[in-house]
């Protein structure tokens, strides 16, 4: 089959709602997880903002990473809070290494002070503190935040709680007989989703600037395949690649000066590095095969793509010289007759994809110090993997009772997948933001 058939295959699996939120569904964690104990945090005063349980966000949070077994909150021996003394007898009775208390406090106007601490309850000794000045608004960010500590003191490596997620959902309004699609943004657990575009026309292949602040994407609205860039703060867009033919799979260089893209303006689906302000294209790819989906490498030496160019789709690599001059393609994918939407993870040593496994299209990832792959998921029709900006999980599309759903998996595939489920609509084409500002 080839490769601009493919280009649709997975698009939408539409069904009859209009509206859509994403829930989130825990399956098991990772065999051996860490027990841990949230407490509730204390209010030193009866101005609560919202029903935000910043303890309960952290329990998800470290939950979902799967590195992490939280105490349930009707399991706690007692719910001691920065004022009070800590029973550590109590809490060496339960199975929790490390205790993490807090409380938040309303300052002026809509301004909250928010303080944490972690202890080792057999030491008896404080390992982490920290204190926050935030506005309302920022009560869930915050909690992430102090997710991402905790997880970096404890397991070594920054955690990923603090970032957004793209994706985009259809919908089908079966009474007024319409079809929308949405490109939204939302928090990494699904939660505070925002609205970048609606559309009665597909919308697809969202990605990342590097700065986070802008997002290039796909778009059908003029009835043919159109590239935009889209800044996240203003709404302000403008369209960089509209040529005839296919305009496909953007991804952003590590610089954020340039985009790779593939488009067929010359009759085939070649790759292209676009020069974002100057709007130069240079071709990177020239072959009667099929070239599309690439994807650079953090260091921006060289781009993944996949190729129908052996017969059958799979991945390629090209080196990306000085002046974006590219050297010769080399074929990374040999097992299976079917590998593509390779992406890297952020350290460059690995990068998932999708392969057909059995007849399934299911993620994978690959080693490329030793080549070594490893089938992650035991899904039917998986799709668009993109790792998170730690590297250690991998979000991705895949099919639940007919409709689109998000799901993560780390990249080991020690933690079940979890599910970020839209309660209504179709839900595809995640990508993963990276690290945010801590402002």
């Amino acid at each position: 089959m080839r490769l601009y058939q493919l280009f649709f295959i997975f698009l939408f699996f539409l069904i009859s709602q209009t509206a859509s939120s994403i829930e989130i569904v825990v399956n098991e964690g990772a065999e051996g997880a860490l027990p841990i104990a949230i407490v509730p945090f204390a209010w030193k005063n009866n101005n609560q903002p919202g029903k935000t349980d910043i303890a309960a966000v952290i329990r998800a949070d470290l939950r979902r990473s799967g590195m992490f077994s939280p105490l349930a909150v009707n399991t706690l021996p007692a719910r001691p809070n920065l004022d009070t003394p800590i029973n550590y007898e109590r809490w060496r009775g339960t199975s929790a290494e490390n205790l993490v208390i807090g409380d938040i406090t309303a300052t002026s106007g809509d301004r909250y002070e928010v303080r944490f601490k972690m202890f080792d309850v057999y030491t008896k000794q404080q390992i982490l503190a920290y204190r926050f000045s935030i506005s309302k608004r920022n009560i869930r960010r915050v909690a992430h935040q102090i997710s991402d500590m905790i997880y970096e003191k404890l397991i070594g490596v920054r955690g990923a709680f603090d970032t957004l997620i793209a994706y985009v959902i259809a919908n089908n309004d079966l009474k007024r007989n319409k079809r929308t699609y949405t490109l939204a943004v939302a928090e990494s657990d699904g939660f505070n989703e925002q609205i970048v575009l609606r559309s009665k026309q597909p919308i697809m292949s969202p990605a990342w600037s590097p700065s986070g602040k802008r997002l290039a994407y796909v778009s059908f609205e003029k009835g043919r395949s159109i590239i935009y860039i889209q800044e996240l703060k203003t709404g302000k867009r403008k369209q960089v690649s509209s040529f005839k033919g296919i305009n496909s799979a953007p991804r952003w260089s590590p610089d954020g000066k340039r985009l790779a893209i593939s488009i067929s303006k010359d009759g085939n689906a070649e790759v292209y590095i676009l020069y974002i302000n100057s709007g130069v294209l240079q071709r990177i790819t020239n072959h009667y095969g099929i070239d599309t989906e690439p994807d650079w490498a953090p260091d921006g030496k060289s781009i993944v793509f996949t190729s129908d160019r052996g017969g059958k789709p799979q991945l390629y690599q090209i080196n990306i010289g000085p002046r974006g001059r590219a050297g010769n393609p080399h074929r990374l994918t040999f097992e299976g007759n079917y590998n593509s939407r390779g992406s890297h993870s952020p350290d460059g040593n690995f990068i998932t994809y999708i392969t057909r496994e059995n007849g399934s299209f299911r993620v994978a990832s690959m080693n490329l110090k030793n080549g070594a792959i490893q089938i992650l998921t035991q899904s039917r029709l998986d799709e668009s993997p993109s790792f998170s900006p730690n590297g250690k999980l991998i979000i991705y599309a895949t099919e639940l009772r007919g409709r689109g759903v998000l799901e993560v998996v780390s990249v080991d595939g020690a933690l079940s997948p979890q599910r970020l489920r839209v309660r209504s609509g179709d839900v595809r084409d995640p990508a993963w933001s990276g690290f945010r500002s801590k402002k």
